[in-house]
């Protein structure tokens, strides 16, 4: 599915409505340039989720874990980002990996590209900064 946004406020929006979809289990891996939407879109899933809490870009932490209380199946959001890492490999060693696959558990890897080839299997989101406006593929 192909998308277009023009503001924050509907990559968010997108979000939540990509959460609407989830059941646990999933690997979203975000793809992009800097600055194209990934964790504002990952917010938004949270949000679709639930999730009061401010989600923060994990980028010094490597994931962040969030509770979800309120959905039949999901239990945990965990949030991850590779953006600084040289191997995804690094973030899986620490413990991402534990998370994968989990069938209460939603993963959101910002930067997923980085994560190894064999752990890249799981619903693709590639942003594309356009003039005013991104361009957000969902396979």
């Amino acid at each position: 599915m192909k998308y277009q946004t023009t503001t924050e406020h509907q990559t968010f929006a997108l979000g939540k409505k990509l959460a609407q979809t989830l059941r646990g289990g999933e690997l979203i891996l975000l793809q992009g340039e800097l600055g194209s939407g990934k964790t504002v879109l990952a917010k938004g899933i949270g949000a679709g989720l639930g999730i009061r809490k401010t989600i923060t870009s994990p980028t010094f932490f490597l994931f962040n874990i969030y509770p979800v209380k309120k959905h039949p199946t999901i239990k945990r959001l965990v949030h991850a980002d590779c953006y600084r890492l040289k191997s995804g490999r690094d973030i899986v060693e620490a413990g991402l990996g534990d998370y994968l696959g989990q069938a209460d558990t939603v993963v959101v890897v910002e930067w997923g590209e980085k994560l190894p080839r064999k752990l890249q299997q799981g619903v693709r989101v590639h942003f594309r900064v356009l003039k005013n406006q991104r361009s957000i593929v969902v396979s």
